[in-house]
């Protein structure tokens, strides 16, 4: 991943998260655009990576945008096999859609996050899908 990007969206993700806090919504809004925008520009480029689609499918409050963006996420991390990602996109889409009361999709999202899991060698990420698994069922 392109170490600028990386940089770039981890800045605006605790932007985001501290204007949330903070429910300063114009400064949450402006990053969420700035966020969107780098998305968008760097869809049709070589800089186009599942980490800035899933930071903003984490941050979009419509279900259905949201949704959009992490199947964007996912279609990128599978075509590069990056099961860490594909993991992490589906544990965040599981949380997504508990938040949203949709516990059966969540229940599907977190079990292929953890097929996923399986893969990689994230010990921490293993665990907290664990747990989200073991509250929905």
């Amino acid at each position: 991943m392109n170490t600028k990007l990386y940089t770039q969206v981890h800045s605006l993700a605790k932007g985001l998260l501290n204007a949330a806090e903070n429910e300063n919504d114009a400064v949450f809004y402006r990053q969420y655009d700035e966020l969107k925008l780098i998305c968008e520009l760097n869809e049709t480029s070589n800089k186009n990576h599942p980490v800035q689609w899933e930071t903003l499918a984490d941050f979009t409050e419509d279900i259905d945008d949201a949704l959009a963006y992490y199947q964007k996420a996912l279609g990128l991390a599978d075509a590069i096999n990056a099961h860490d990602y594909i993991a992490s996109i589906h544990f965040s889409m599981a949380k997504f859609l508990v938040e949203q009361g949709k516990i059966e999709r969540a229940l599907d999202a977190a079990e292929l996050a953890e097929l996923h899991a399986s893969k990689n060698e994230d010990e921490a990420l293993k665990q907290e899908i664990a747990e989200l698994i073991s509250t929905l069922i």
